[in-house]
């Protein structure tokens, strides 16, 4: 992607100072030096237990331990702990075209359910040693220590040399220095989190089911199920999603009396994301534009025909994806850079406006389930210039004074948002959106509470979180719970 136009370009201009960088030694005393971690809270809490004395007439408050369902225990102690003016202010240096990385890891930072889960609860329980898809922790705990330091360190900026090494060991393409993308490298980080901190020790062997469509809410949360079965982390509860993926056959010689092609076969499936990659056209103007964009029919044909089970052949079809589950951190990436027949790359510039607040998804996503999709604008991540000469930056609303602030590699600064024209350009590139319960009280904090998946607790479910009970009526579904975790 050619050359980073960073703010730190005077530091990578001269070789010695990137190894200085990289061996912590050139203002590395103050970017590596030990930074207190905070008290850790792990999966157990205490709730309290009235009982009723069998010989007095008093009633004694006892606590009872039980598992938790949510992360709420961990949100309330990060955020006692950490409530101070320079917290998640922090620059990273740029150690040689990083920018890419550098804005990514800002969006991150600012991701609170993942910051409260890397500060304050005690992730190495769930390290999961024995995934040969992970690093036996590696990642995570390099990315747990940058965390550290950009929320409780006291240094204006933090050279993330030893979270580059990590992640370059996880996905080799991020071990040199040459610009990367920055949300492949997103992609690659919360994959390499997932694994390392999948709850689940031993994946079973789980075929992915095909659906014909006639009980969809009760296929999807069957989907769900079979999923849980291998992947369960602190990602898949916080970004993971859900789409419902139609393929219908069109197979062209097979006449149907109403005048349409195709044997009438239907496959269904519900298959997880983590974030979503929206295109746009020359008619996009919106986010919602693009998002009806990303659901619209296409028919595929010649070297793209698929293969109809019933027909026993290759034939024309159409293929359609509805968005089905959202999770409570929606991802958004857009996709901005194109390929020519000829392989050449290039870069889209038209401007897209995105809501800043209370985008509503309700009339989008297709399930009866769930709570309602209305989502917060939390944090960008910009690509400015072009494919060859191009320069990453990022703006983040910080959760304390709520005040948006520009990550510019090792400069930091609070922005107006108006001014800043936050909401509309051509520069965005991945944004991050977070759920808001839709009853919310102005003066409360926005946010919204962070379930546990478990596959023994079904009630924690996204799929089971209903906002009325007449909602069930539609869902007919038959699981066996033997696993219990």
């Amino acid at each position: 992607m050619g050359k980073c136009q960073s703010v730190d370009a005077s530091v990578r201009s001269d070789s010695s100072q990137q190894n200085a960088f990289r061996r912590g030694t050139m203002g590395g005393n103050k970017n590596h030096r030990y930074v207190q971690s905070m008290a850790r809270v792990g999966s157990r809490v205490f709730v309290p237990k009235s009982i009723v004395s069998q010989t007095k007439s008093n009633t004694n408050t006892t606590l009872k331990e039980h598992k938790a369902s949510t992360y709420d225990h961990v949100h309330e102690l990060v955020n006692d702990g950490i409530s101070d003016n320079v917290s998640g202010k922090v620059g990273l240096v740029n150690l040689g075209n990083t920018c890419f990385m550098n804005s990514s890891l800002q969006c991150l930072s600012n991701t609170e359910p993942l910051c409260d889960y890397f500060l304050g609860y005690d992730y190495k329980s769930e390290i999961n040693h024995d995934n040969i898809l992970g690093t036996k922790g590696a990642l995570a705990r390099s990315y747990a220590e940058l965390t550290k330091h950009l929320w409780l360190g006291r240094s204006k900026s933090y050279s993330p040399d030893e979270f580059k090494s990590s992640i370059g060991r996880f996905a080799p393409q991020f071990e040199g220095y040459e610009q990367q993308d920055a949300q492949e490298l997103l992609a690659f980080l919360l994959d390499g989190i997932h694994e390392d901190l999948n709850r689940v020790i031993k994946k079973p062997y789980v075929e992915q089911e095909d659906f014909d469509g006639t009980n969809d809410e009760g296929d999807a949360i069957m989907s769900w199920s079979n999923y849980l079965l291998r992947n369960k982390s602190i990602v898949v509860d916080l970004f993971q999603g859900q789409l419902r993926n139609t393929m219908i056959c069109r197979n062209s010689k097979i006449l149907q009396a109403d005048g349409t092609y195709g044997c009438g076969h239907k496959n269904i499936k519900f298959d997880p994301f983590m974030y979503l990659s929206l295109p746009i056209s020359n008619g996009s103007n919106t986010l919602d534009d693009c998002v009806s964009l990303f659901c619209e029919e296409e028919t595929l044909q010649g070297d793209n025909q698929w293969y109809c089970s019933k027909c026993k052949a290759r034939v024309d079809a159409t293929k359609k994806i509805d968005l089905w589950m959202l999770p409570p951190i929606l991802i958004i990436h857009l996709k901005r850079f194109k390929f020519s027949v000829t392989g050449h790359r290039s870069k889209i510039e038209r401007p897209i406006c995105y809501p800043l607040s209370d985008w509503n998804l309700s009339k989008i996503k297709k399930s009866e389930g769930g709570v309602f999709p209305l989502y917060d604008l939390y944090a960008v991540s910009h690509h400015h210039g072009t494919v060859s000469g191009g320069h990453y930056t990022a703006h983040a609303k910080n959760r304390f004074d709520r005040e948006w602030y520009d990550f510019n590699d090792s400069q930091c600064r609070k922005v107006d948002k108006e001014k800043e024209m936050l909401g509309y350009g051509s520069s965005a590139y991945c944004l991050f959106y977070n759920r808001v319960d839709r009853h919310h009280d102005a003066t409360q904090e926005r946010t919204t509470t962070i379930h546990r998946q478990s596959i023994s607790r079904p009630e924690l479910w996204p799929h089971l979180q209903r906002d009325t009970v007449t909602q069930w009526k539609s869902t007919r579904v038959a699981l066996d719970y033997k696993e219990m975790d």
